[in-house]
């Protein structure tokens, strides 16, 4: 059943002064300063000593203030044994937001100021034999003092526990993806380790970590770990599109949808050469969307020869681009597709853009309701989202084009 837009109450930025997580004054379900809160308190007497030990999933980070000379440095849990759950969304299957939280906050971000090209120096030597790992490494960290903090939040980047400056680090034996130690070693360019390393079976995730760590290039250096997952996502769906460009058009309309988070996902193809659109509708009370009194839609589109700048709407149009051209590859067709996702007030605090790829692969794992005509498969549309279908026609630049665009077969008739 469809359901209104909640109505906001005017407030400024004190809210949450004014609220303090008792009166749900932004109009959210649940108060996301508390859920982190009330997880914090959980872990913290696990995760506030200056000694560290458990297993790395294996996890690293890479930030990007004051680039090039930024902090370095793993994440790892106060647990030992398989951990990789913990960074591996490709396995997060059907996740709420309280677990993704409940096990995130307990990786404890380690900290030491570096030069991304200083890839010989031995901080940097160590995540680069992390990044390498094919499974969790058992690891010791000694923090210059208590990992202070809340869970940090991004829009790109899965979230993680607090933080604190390395003062010494101990490394267990890793056992290596022979994979990436391949690409290490064999001195590929960045573009062709990515993309033989996607050919060879390994997660996208496996691959953005290496990356980031500096594995990669004639000239390698460690990249930060945001602007890694869009590089990576980038890379392997260009190449994805090229390909996909050489096969016959689809011949039917499709539609694909599922739902996750409190988000809605609906993913339209039909028929056309290559294009590509997404589009987010951020309702009041959410993330992106915090104080205001009215839904916002945006997106971004590419034609035939793709984009030249980047996708103002952010790492999450690349991520879905991936997720599709990985579809249309498998069955060898070419088409025009257009994503469409509602953002709920349920979706409270950003989890990265893995949430993007791996449900819109999600979402082409099923089973797809097909159409012959495309008004037909739009009136199918309207019926699983909660906005009027005008609306995001409105805001579309290729639903336009196929509803209105005269083609040359039409003035042939």
């Amino acid at each position: 059943m469809k359901t209104k837009p909640r109505k906001f109450i005017s407030m400024d930025e004190s809210i949450c002064i004014q609220c303090r997580g008792a009166k749900l004054l932004c109009g959210k379900t649940r108060c996301p300063v508390m859920v982190r809160y009330y997880k914090n308190l959980e872990v913290k007497p696990q995760i506030e000593k200056k000694v560290l030990f458990g297993s790395t999933p294996p996890s690293l980070f890479i930030g990007r203030s004051g680039y090039p000379k930024v902090y370095v440095g793993p994440m790892l849990p106060p647990v030992e044994g398989d951990t990789s759950y913990m960074d591996t969304p490709e396995l997060w299957h059907n996740i709420s937001i309280d677990e993704l939280v409940e096990f995130r906050m307990k990786l404890v971000r380690g900290k030491y100021r570096l030069d991304v090209k200083n890839v010989e120096s031995k901080i940097a030597c160590y995540l680069q034999e992390i990044a390498m790992a094919a499974r969790p490494v058992d690891m010791e960290v000694e923090f210059e003092k208590k990992p202070r903090g809340v869970i940090a939040l991004y829009d790109e980047v899965q979230p993680h526990g607090p933080s604190a400056p390395i003062k010494r680090i101990w490394v267990g034996n890793a056992k290596v993806d022979r994979r990436i130690e391949k690409v290490a070693y064999d001195e590929m360019k960045a573009r062709e380790a990515i993309l033989w390393l996607y050919e060879h079976g390994t997660f996208v995730s496996s691959i953005q970590k290496a990356f980031s760590a500096g594995l990669f290039g004639l000239q390698p250096k460690m990249v930060p770990t945001r602007w890694s997952i869009t590089a990576v996502d980038d890379t392997i769906g260009k190449k994805l599109v090229e390909e996909i460009k050489s096969y016959p058009w689809l011949n039917e309309y499709r539609i694909y949808y599922t739902r996750s988070l409190d988000n809605l996902w609906v993913i339209f193809m039909y028929p056309s050469s290559w294009q590509y659109e997404l589009i987010e509708a951020w309702y009041p009370n959410t993330t992106w969307n915090p104080l205001g009194k009215k839904i916002v839609l945006f997106g971004d589109h590419e034609y035939y020869d793709g984009r030249s700048e980047y996708a103002t709407i952010g790492g999450c149009y690349y991520a879905a681009r991936l997720a599709v051209a990985e579809k249309l590859k498998a069955e060898r067709r070419q088409a025009g597709v257009v994503v469409l996702r509602e953002i709920h007030p349920g979706y409270i605090m950003p989890v990265g853009v893995w949430n993007v790829r791996e449900n819109v692969r999600k979402a082409l794992r099923g089973e797809a309701k097909k159409f012959d005509d495309v008004k037909e498969a739009l009136l199918f549309i309207s019926s699983l989202l909660h906005i009027p279908v005008r609306k995001w026609i409105e805001t579309s630049s290729l639903l336009k084009n196929v509803l209105y665009q005269r083609k040359l077969e039409d003035f042939l008739k």
